[in-house]
């Protein structure tokens, strides 16, 4: 324990998503022993991100304006929709430079023991997207974790009768990754997903 300040902002920093608190304590004590400038510098971009940046109107993406960058973009196709759980999920899946169509993001993945319902989520945004009919695919894109197969089995069961295509990322081993280190869900994710190779006769 220290004393006020020191201690104030330990805290505040240990209350940061996968911020420890020696975590905290290394990143308050660099804090302290930065340059003034280098701090102000920090102070001003937390402060600029709060006034410019918003979620996009239409697909819950971070934007700037109304609509993000990807809304905006003529280019893209708009019957295909890539839903996805947090912003971040879009930056991963836009590196790819595979998928050319729109997104939604959720906002998160159902949870119930966070007490993180359907209704806390941005699912009636979603509906709400394909109900004129342009959306023939929609892409599942949620982590491959508990929470997020259960956001993607619902989400499926929504859309089972609306005509559209919904289909889920396929997921399995890692490249470079050792079999007996995968857990019992990739590998049989693994195997669901596998494919016929090398059979040109």
């Amino acid at each position: 324990m220290y004393e006020g300040a020191v201690q104030d902002l330990i805290d505040e920093l240990g209350r940061l998503p996968g911020v420890g608190p020696k975590s905290a304590q290394r990143i308050a004590f660099h804090l302290l022993a930065t340059d003034d400038q280098e701090v102000k510098r920090l102070v001003d971009a937390l402060t600029e991100v709060k006034l410019r940046v918003q979620f996009c109107a239409l697909c819950g993406n971070v934007a700037e304006a109304e609509r993000c960058r990807v809304c905006l973009d003529p280019r893209r196709s708009d019957d295909v929709i890539c839903v996805v759980e947090e912003p971040k999920d879009v930056v991963a899946i836009e590196r790819t430079r595979e998928f050319r169509g729109r997104y939604h993001v959720l906002g998160g993945a159902i949870n119930p023991i966070e007490n993180v319902g359907p209704d806390d989520l941005r699912i009636s945004e979603l509906l709400a997207r394909l109900a004129d009919g342009t959306v023939q695919e929609v892409i599942l894109a949620t982590d491959p974790n508990v929470e997020g197969e259960a956001t993607a089995t619902y989400l499926s069961r929504l859309m089972a009768h609306m005509g559209i295509t919904v289909s889920r990322l396929a997921s399995g081993l890692p490249v470079g990754g050792d079999l007996e280190y995968a857990d019992e869900v990739t590998l049989g994710r693994a195997f669901e997903g596998r494919r016929v190779i090398g059979n040109d006769k």
